[in-house]
């Protein structure tokens, strides 16, 4: 027997089709597949610091590493990439990019050459949503190989997320929306930091920007348009749809939410497939970025934890907690679907990857203000008119954090356990009294938990600039010494339950629906600062 013949499952990678999904036939064999082989760390440079005891540290005591040095300590090493590019060329698959920072290579051949590689049999799976290509059961690698590799992604490439945004559909007179301006005015972020020396990354996955639009928006709000870059990653690009109701909303929301709270600040966009490959390649692939080098990430899209593979959940939440190391922040948007997620079995769901300990998950309220006075704000659950609700809960795939043990993380509304809760903090969400912005030609009010992860985004810029460096984890710090300070607009009412699934209330403290609350801008860099 050949040792391409012994193969070994590699843990994690096991795929079902989509609940409801039905097979549709066999792949064409000549269809080309792109595949990323996500590496193990090189053996000689140890485990990276724990993001748990790097987030205890005073934020002004912090030292982050660089992307070079953590990339020659942590990333991959080449004699395995050397390894697995001879295994993609002996089954007739090219090399189309390597990283060892990333410690990745993606590979790319025919869906015949590609299925005999990995040891999988694709298939062709008709659902309500479409069409995907994907595969049941393991990938299974040679044994010679399988020891080097933690991941395969690109085999499946269904629909992996979606963007947290929705476009307000009610009644223009019971609307009481906000420039991004205003918010960072009501939420007291400081005047005197605009971001300047920092760059804001924002992930994306569908959808695009015309720069015309962009600079439609800041001329009406008063600011200079920011600097805008867009980067693919896997071969998306910036593509605008000009459909209203579509994701070129998110990506509009995203640009100008954080260009409004932190107008100096550049911003790296990155353009990525919607698919579980596109998310880890777009995660890493900005983390990693030696050119744009953001200190904080936007994220505004994910998807119910049950959605994702083991391989998926673990490969993204390793690399978010490479950022804690990196100085980097990641912001994630905890979903608009209340405490279902949109899964609709009658139980309660986190969205991930703000479910990642290692994430900063956002939240949504319903705020009223009258000039920059809050007159109320609560947990944003416009269910009954479909409007959308908070995401938040309890993780069912990741341990209650050491940091999170005294925050009263409530069990589980389905069985009891006690997880991660989410969110952490959050922000203005509801449509009616979300966000005026503008793209595909017209003005919208957008909201969703998809606007708060880039107004968290643009805060963290601001204290990132006020510190001079990154400020990476934040999450130790902000449970450790900020509760009962006037870091927080402490969110008391309201819950996020919706479509029979039962939810999480608010409460003084931290809670499963807003988690601290909404931020005192002035109030917390002060208190974070040294």
């Amino acid at each position: 027997m050949s040792s391409d013949d012994q193969r070994v499952d590699l843990a994690g990678s096991h795929r079902s089709p989509l609940p409801g999904a039905s097979a549709a036939g066999a792949v064409e064999p000549d269809e080309e597949i792109s595949v990323t082989v996500l590496l193990r760390r090189r053996l000689d440079g140890g485990d990276p610091p724990d993001p748990a005891e790097l987030g205890q540290r005073s934020l002004a005591g912090r030292q982050h590493l660089s992307r070079e040095d953590f990339a020659a300590r942590y990333g991959a090493d080449g004699g395995d990439a050397d390894q697995i590019e001879t295994f993609a060329t002996d089954h007739d698959l090219r090399v189309l990019e390597r990283s060892l920072a990333r410690r990745s290579v993606r590979v790319s051949g025919r869906a015949a050459d590609v299925a005999r590689a990995f040891g999988v049999e694709l298939q062709r799976y008709r659902h309500a949503e479409g069409t995907h290509r994907g595969h049941e059961g393991p990938v299974r690698l040679p044994s010679s190989v399988h020891g080097l590799v933690q991941g395969v992604f690109g085999l499946d490439d269904r629909p992996q997320v979606r963007g947290q945004y929705i476009v307000y559909q009610g009644d223009p007179a019971a609307a009481s929306g906000f420039t991004a301006v205003q918010v960072g005015k009501i939420y007291d972020f400081p005047t005197d930091l605009d971001g300047t020396g920092t760059c804001i990354g924002i992930l994306e996955f569908g959808g695009g920007y015309n720069a015309s639009d962009l600079d439609r928006y800041f001329s009406g709000v008063g600011i200079a348009t920011p600097k805008v870059t867009a980067v693919s990653v896997d071969g998306a690009t910036n593509a605008p749809t000009g459909q209203p109701d579509g994701a070129d909303a998110e990506v509009a929301l995203d640009i100008e939410v954080c260009g409004s709270v932190a107008p100096k600040a550049s911003i790296a966009v990155y353009f990525a497939p919607n698919t579980e490959q596109g998310f880890v390649d777009a995660v890493t692939t900005a983390l990693h970025d030696t050119t744009n080098r953001p200190v904080v990430l936007s994220i505004s899209w994910g998807g119910p934890e049950s959605t994702w593979s083991a391989q998926g959940l673990q490969s993204l939440d390793q690399a978010i907690g490479d950022a804690a190391a990196l100085g980097v922040t990641v912001c994630v948007a905890a979903g608009d679907s209340g405490s279902g997620d949109g899964v609709g079995d009658g139980k309660a769901h986190v969205d991930f990857p703000a479910s990642s300990p290692n994430s900063l998950g956002c939240g949504g309220t319903h705020l009223t203000a009258s000039g920059t006075t809050i007159s109320s704000e609560t947990v944003w659950n416009d269910g009954a008119s479909g409007g959308g609700a908070t995401g938040g809960g309890v993780s069912d795939q990741f341990a209650l954090p050491s940091w999170q043990s005294a925050a009263k993380v409530p069990p589980s509304v389905n069985a009891g356990h006690v997880g991660r809760g989410v969110p952490d903090v959050a922000g203005d969400g509801s449509p009616s009294t979300g966000y005026n912005i503008y793209y595909d030609g017209q003005a919208e009010l957008v909201g969703g938990t998809s606007a708060v992860a880039p107004l968290w985004s643009g805060l963290v810029s601001l204290l990132a600039q006020h510190l001079g460096k990154g400020v990476g984890f934040l999450n130790p710090l902000i449970y450790a010494q900020l509760p009962g300070t006037a870091a927080f607009h402490d969110i008391t009412s309201g819950n996020n339950a919706v479509s029979g699934a039962q939810g999480y209330s608010a409460g003084p403290g931290w809670d499963a629906c807003s988690g601290w609350g909404s931020p005192n801008g002035a109030q917390l860099i002060e208190l974070l600062k040294d």
